[in-house]
């Protein structure tokens, strides 16, 4: 075809009759052709790639071209794409393609295929005649004749008015359904869509609950009336109750995002209703919650809401540490305005503040409060001698539950390969018919019960000592230099350091603080492990933690208190590098 005049060919055609997309026959004219399917589902019916129509678009266009002389050197598909917008891959290749290309004839199924409204229409038709391309239909009689062109523009507004039809019909039939009270697509989470059929054949959709979800479902939404929920936390619980999406044959069951969760909580199908463009009906549907409930849900989502947006505007980095020291109530920010204009910042007992309490607690102002917190962390930093004597003696403590456990490991071990000998004797004596099969299956459902529990034994035994001595290093760390950090952190490294060090703090009446230390430092803070770390170091072996005392319970100590104490770490080595000179 190359070096030849591109309306014509004289390349001999190939004997497969695909061929004719590569080298076009003896003296023919050059062509393209155009397929398109409106919708996925009817380019993958059958199993196959193409699906029904597309082949059968295909066959007919190539004998069309055969009548008109033509072979199609080039072929462009849109698979589910409607043709309501021109805006569609390949037809924008097409139309750059003849723009490039000298092409004879353009052919397709029906003048639908190309475009729905008679504006896209003349705008592709005219792209095809500037180019010198005469547009074909493989099954109207359309050409550049005037009774060719006055069909073509008859068959365009026939298909406009069949597109512009079609969706009023379908509103039409929506809007009864709903009325009806039917389900309008797929049912959320917690029901099925179930399609029957009656005595006389003819299909019948109803939505059901699901047995599996719909329990999780109905629960959640009684959980969050209560209000002791948040919509993140309710999440994690229902995931860990097994709540996964139904599964489609594109997409396998995954667990709900905390958005979807939201959004089933907010949606009133599940009180019973049915809303169609903004209107609702009543569904014939079973409801899987009570109005009320479904109410309770919308009072406590509206809230939170607000009250997440009063935290935004009001927010400060020791909000949620601080507490009353009388009523035990979260402090919390306001800010007073006086007739001067002048703002001050105030921490304030939110059980006053909202008449939950017969509190008394005055407010304070938030820079004493700062203050205190940092005097706070100047009283509990220890010295670099105190810091020596804790971690001997936690690393010497390390060293004697390592070497105490070595025996008890040892011991589970033997027992354990003992009960899997004895596993494989009994399956033996069976194969040689020596014991029955009841008596079989009741010595092997006792010995997987036993090894069951060793096993748990000896993984609690495999405690990673390593990280748990890293992680106490960290505590250490931090606690030596605790006041130095604070001073020169920001707000959002205040915040996280608070987190690391305390689980609540009291400000009682007198400003006087009362702190609930967070593992491990509840431990290290503590006088009396702090005295048996100096005597430790003068007397060696013969001081002891205490049995009962949380280091005795090895990589245990610091469960809930890594990560923090990994970002605040974290915060300290960029600290160091940014005030180094």
């Amino acid at each position: 075809m190359r070096g030849k005049d591109p309306m014509t060919t004289t390349t001999t055609a190939a004997a497969d009759p695909a061929a004719s997309l590569i080298d076009p026959p003896i003296s023919t004219a050059v062509a393209i052709s155009y397929l398109r399917v409106s919708t996925r589902e009817q380019a993958s019916k059958g199993g196959t790639d193409e699906g029904f129509s597309i082949p059968a678009q295909r066959d007919a266009v190539r004998r069309k071209a055969d009548q008109v002389g033509a072979a199609i050197v080039e072929e462009f598909v849109d698979a589910g794409a409607s043709a309501k917008s021109a805006d569609r891959p390949d037809l924008m290749r097409m139309i750059q393609y003849v723009k490039t290309n000298k092409v004879a004839y353009c052919i397709v199924h029906k003048v639908d295929r190309l475009a729905r409204n008679r504006a896209d229409d003349v705008t592709i038709h005219l792209a095809l005649q500037q180019a010198g391309v005469m547009l074909v239909s493989a099954t109207e009689n359309i050409d550049e004749t005037p009774s060719g062109m006055l069909l073509h523009g008859i068959m365009s507004t026939i298909a406009e008015f069949y597109s512009r039809n079609l969706a009023t019909e379908v509103t039409k039939g929506m809007t009864q359904k709903a009325i009806s009270g039917g389900t309008l697509g797929k049912a959320p989470i917690g029901y099925l869509n179930v399609r029957t059929r009656d005595d006389q054949g003819r299909e019948v959709r109803t939505v059901e609950l699901d047995p599996e979800r719909a329990p999780l479902i109905e629960w959640a939404f009684k959980a969050y009336a209560s209000g002791n929920w948040t919509v993140s936390q309710l999440h994690d619980e229902l995931t860990s109750r097994g709540l996964v999406s139904l599964p489609t044959p594109k997409r396998p069951s995954k667990p709900l995002a905390v958005s979807s969760v939201h959004r089933l909580l907010t949606n009133p199908y599940y009180k019973g209703d049915v809303v169609y463009r903004g209107t609702r009906y009543k569904g014939t549907h079973p409801a899987l919650v009570p109005p009320e409930v479904w109410y309770q849900v919308q009072s406590v989502l509206t809230a939170h809401k607000t009250a997440a947006e009063a935290t935004q505007v009001h927010d400060h980095y020791l909000k949620g540490t601080i507490h009353c020291g009388q009523c035990g109530s979260r402090l919390i920010v306001s800010n007073a305005k006086n007739r001067h204009g002048n703002v001050y910042c105030y921490f304030v007992c939110s059980g006053r503040h909202s008449k939950r309490t017969n509190c008394t607690r005055g407010a304070i102002l938030i820079e004493d409060v700062e203050k205190l917190i940092e005097d706070y962390y100047t009283r509990v930093q220890i010295s670099p001698a105190q810091r020596d004597a804790l971690s001997g003696m936690l690393h010497h403590e390390f060293d004697r539950l390592m070497a105490a456990e070595t025996d008890e490991l040892d011991r589970l071990t033997t027992h354990r390969d003992r009960l899997e000998h004895e596993q494989d004797r009994l399956m033996q004596a069976h194969y040689a018919d020596a014991i029955p099969l009841p008596v079989l299956k009741r010595e092997q459902d006792r010995i997987l019960g036993e090894l069951d529990h060793l096993n748990r034994r000896i993984d609690a035994h495999h405690g990673d000592y390593a990280d748990a001595r890293a992680h106490l290093d960290d505590a250490l760390g931090l606690l030596a230099n605790c006041a130095d950090i604070y001073q020169q952190c920001d707000d959002a490294n205040r915040r996280l350091c608070n987190q690391a060090f305390f689980t609540k703090v009291y400000i009682d009446e007198d400003d006087e603080l009362r702190v609930e230390n967070n593992r491990p430092f509840e431990m290290l803070l503590d006088p009396e492990v702090n005295a048996n770390a100096l005597n430790w170091t003068q007397n060696g072996d013969k001081a002891r933690i205490p049995a009962n005392d949380s280091v005795g319970k090895g990589s245990s100590l610091v469960r809930g208190v890594e990560l923090r104490v990994s970002r605040v770490r974290t915060s300290l080595t960029v600290l160091a590098l940014t005030a180094t000179p």
